[in-house]
């Protein structure tokens, strides 16, 4: 009965707000994390099989190209723009009493965190990464650098470009950035992208 009472609730707030991002920012605008809207919020998130803490701040809105499903986000974390994130990541607190990487996760600029990644505890990763799938970053990360594998080597780039590209139906590209899809004009074509 109570999921049925929120399945109701959720179809008349997201009436209002168009999207979950749109109930996040409202909820974190106004200082809420009880009521009927912080409640869908929660009861969305959790029904998507993920977690994104009311508190968790966002630059702009991340592109997820597999939705929720298993991302885990701990309250007070920070994320930069344009973040492409995928399923089953973890950006998470580290709260032991004893541990010498206390706090939450600081994600700058252009991140692109694959599938199954886990960043943990008070690290700062810098503008431009890249942390390949199943990586398990704990420590910094200086900006263009990328981390693969467990346990993380950190490799050192210069000038990634993170924008996320997609075919369009009318045979162009989009990139995703400030919160949206764009046509992109200027893109150095090395090998055909395809739509599927």
């Amino acid at each position: 009965m109570k999921n049925m009472i929120k399945s109701m609730l959720s179809f008349f707030v997201f009436l209002k707000f168009k999207n979950i991002w749109n109930i996040k920012d409202y909820l974190v605008k106004n200082n809420l994390d009880k009521g009927i809207v912080a409640t869908v919020y929660d009861y969305y998130i959790h029904k998507e099989g993920g977690y994104v803490g009311i508190t968790s701040k966002f630059a702009n809105h991340p592109y997820m190209p597999h939705g929720f499903m298993g991302v885990f986000i701990s309250d007070m974390s920070e994320i930069g723009k344009n973040a492409v994130i995928f399923q089953q990541v973890t950006i998470g607190a580290d709260r032991l009493l004893d541990s010498n990487n206390q706090g939450n996760p600081k994600i700058g600029d252009n991140v692109y965190i694959g599938a199954g990644a886990k960043i943990i505890g008070n690290v700062k990763i810098g503008n431009n990464c890249r942390i390949g799938a199943n990586a398990v970053v704990y420590q910094d990360m200086p900006d263009n650098s990328v981390a693969v594998s467990s346990p993380t080597r950190i490799i050192q780039k210069e000038n990634l470009d993170n924008r996320f590209v997609v075919a369009a139906k009318n045979n162009t590209l989009k990139v995703y950035e400030n919160g949206a899809f764009h046509e992109l004009k200027d893109f150095p074509k090395k090998e055909k992208i395809t739509q599927k």
